[in-house]
């Protein structure tokens, strides 16, 4: 069943989430990542601790300056003294810098470590999980989650180790300097504590519903702005209709950092709040020890600094599990990507075919496109545009199978989706594939170059099973030109060189003149290196069928996987499609979605699938003489053809 694909789907909102919780499993592969850089991890953490410790020496020299050298006016003192409050913060800052080169290493390095790991293992999923699963999912978890997971390395645990020292070094000054001074400063922060802690579970929503809002819009920008999308929208009129529906999530984002921001103030302001009162308490306590003589007024100055340096890492401290935990969560969305089974593997000791001789056979094959949800991304929250629709396909679980074969003509909803599929093909034959929509002729094309794998039976390629083959061998030489052709938003150069990197000039264009597209592209101004724009839209249709089979061309490969679709093109286009198939089908395996009746003539063998099962194979001549289902396509999609030819 497919999940997340219809707009009309509403998922639970951030509020219904279950408390994070940050467990040692996790901590310890987050970890693994930072392995690598354990040199700057120490790095940094020796940088911070020299950072921390050089914030301690101002507070001693503003004593030092008020208790010794203005009484005692001691000018040489008091010059060197306030040198060394220049030079400090010089130095402080050097190591501040070096802190952040450190820390930034850590965190790019991270975050490509990541990214790298990510976008291998979905390059490595199966197309079935790309089927179930929205663009815009996979490319919050490979920018968003990924950058949140560099966020808790280079920035929430450093910023922990950071307070956690410089509270520690702190308190221990203050605490070796006057003890009863020192619990003065800090008696008023736990009384703040269990406030601050409450507007920060209050804030911490307000974070997760502005996520959430910003997810829905960008959503939407994801699905309206891409070039398929903006020409929906514009052939049905839905421009305003849209921009009201983006300007309401556009102000939904917008509340909630408004309400963000508020809270954040009221936060900061019961922190400074906490530091005024407990600096008035060490300014009246202390000034009172002064007039008793029992204190100095330096070190009253010293203390306040000290005490100043102190509230804000305690408060941080006190919000570190709250705000770890929403770090780390990015971790877990980005593993939750990693640790998704991969359908398609490749054995350990799997055979690498050089050269093949085009032997495929189904043996008892059967494929379902159910999924399950271990094998899916977790919800997202999302808003819906219109009331649920469920997206549907042709095997939608539930439906129960129509056992009549004229009413099964009629439609080809069901459950499975290739049922008991065996045939063989030899080297260097044609097969067509005939049926209605739906009886499962592309799906039965996807399983050839292992785009998924049969539920039962095998396929076998010169007589090895495919799941016993290198990935690699299939796609040295497997050539597939699907109905719809993807182009990358580029040159022509560097899409047809996606099938051979290293091919030259003279071999790009014999390609192209086999596919009868040479001309066009000389045509054009910059030739070879014209753009195709986005997904080929420059392009008509029969432009870019002629680019994926000149494509196909210049791979070369052993095999051919082809979907003759040429309903949408213009005469003219039809002819030299035609005409580049015939020559590229010469001497190689040739599987073809067939939809031309010269196609069909020239075949070695017919495949007439229905409903998922093939219900007739031979050749034409065979199949007309059975009179069954061949015989009523060929009158009613091929008739028309044969009066032209």
């Amino acid at each position: 069943m497919m999940r997340g694909g219809g707009w009309g789907r509403y998922w639970h909102g951030a509020e219904d989430k279950p408390k994070l919780q940050v467990s040692r499993r996790l901590l310890f592969r987050v970890l693994q990542y930072a392995r690598p850089y354990w040199l700057h991890i120490a790095g940094m953490l020796l940088t911070i601790t020299v950072g921390a410790l050089l914030g301690l020496i101002s507070p001693l020299i503003f004593r030092e300056i008020i208790d010794v050298a203005l009484p005692q006016k001691d000018i040489p003192k008091l010059n060197a003294l306030a040198l060394g409050l220049v030079i400090i913060p010089l130095i402080r800052s050097g190591v501040r810098i070096v802190q952040r080169k450190l820390n930034v290493t850590i965190g790019e390095g991270v975050i490509y470590d990541l990214r790298v790991a990510l976008y291998r293992h979905l390059q490595q999923m199966s197309l079935r999980f790309f089927t179930n699963t929205r663009t815009g999912e996979l490319m919050s978890r490979l920018n968003n989650d990924v950058v949140g997971a560099q966020n808790a390395i280079s920035n929430t645990i450093v910023a922990f180790v950071t307070n956690v020292i410089t509270v520690a070094a702190t308190m221990a000054i203050m605490l070796a300097l006057e003890w009863r001074l020192t619990l003065v400063g800090v008696i008023i922060f736990p009384c703040f504590i269990f406030i601050v802690r409450r507007l920060g579970a209050r804030l911490q929503k307000l974070v997760r519903a502005q996520m959430t809002h910003n997810a829905q819009m960008n959503a939407m920008m994801n699905e309206t702005l891409n070039i398929s999308g903006a020409l929906l929208v514009k052939l049905f009129g839905r421009i305003d209709a849209e921009v009201r529906q983006f300007a309401g999530r556009a102000a939904d984002v917008r509340d909630a950092g408004i309400k963000r921001s508020v809270m954040g103030m009221q936060v900061s302001t019961l922190i400074g709040l906490a530091s005024f009162i407990g600096t008035a308490l060490v300014y009246w306590v202390g000034g009172l020890m002064a007039i008793e003589g029992t204190f100095t007024i330096g070190m009253i100055v010293a203390f306040a600094v000290y005490l100043e340096r102190l509230y804000f890492p305690l408060e941080a401290l006190t919000n570190a599990p709250i705000d770890f935990a929403q770090s780390i969560v990015s971790f877990e969305r980005v593993f939750e990507v990693i640790d998704l089974p991969l359908e398609i593997r490749e054995k350990r000791q799997a055979i690498h075919l050089e050269m093949i001789e085009g032997e495929l056979e189904f043996a008892n094959v059967s494929f379902r496109y159910q999924i399950s949800d271990a094998q899916l991304l977790s919800d997202v929250e999302r808003i819906g545009r219109f009331a649920s629709v469920d997206a549907t396909r042709s095997g939608e679980p539930g439906r129960r199978r129509n056992s009549a074969p004229r009413a099964a003509a009629a439609h080809q909803a069901r459950e499975i989706a290739l049922e008991n599929i065996s045939f063989r093909i030899e080297p260097g034959q044609l097969v067509a594939l005939v049926g209605p929509s739906g009886a499962g002729k592309t799906t039965l094309t996807y399983l050839i170059p292992r785009l998924y794998d049969p539920a039962a039976g095998r396929i076998t390629l010169d007589g090895n099973d495919l799941r016993d083959l290198t990935l690699s061998t299939m796609a040295q030489n497997i050539g597939m030109v699907t109905q719809e052709t993807y182009l990358f938003h580029d040159t022509i150069r560097t899409n047809l060189l996606y099938a051979k990197p290293d091919a030259s000039q003279a071999e790009l264009k014999a390609a192209a003149r086999v596919a009868h597209i040479h001309e066009f592209i000389m045509g054009l101004s910059e030739g070879y290196d014209s753009i195709v724009g986005e997904r080929g839209y420059r392009l008509s249709g029969g432009e870019k069928q002629r680019m994926a089979i000149a494509r196909v061309v210049l791979k070369d490969p052993r095999i051919l996987v082809l979907d003759e679709a040429t309903s949408h093109l213009d005469s003219q286009s039809e002819a030299l499609i035609q005409d580049a198939l015939s020559q590229i089908m010469r001497g190689r395996t040739s599987i073809v979605i067939a939809h031309r009746l010269s196609t069909i003539l020239a075949a070695d063998k017919i495949l007439v699938l229905n409903r998922g099962a093939i219900v007739e194979q031979g050749t034409h001549t065979e199949l007309l003489n059975h009179d069954g289902l061949y015989a009523r396509l060929y009158e009613t999609q091929f008739s028309q053809q044969r009066e032209l030819a």
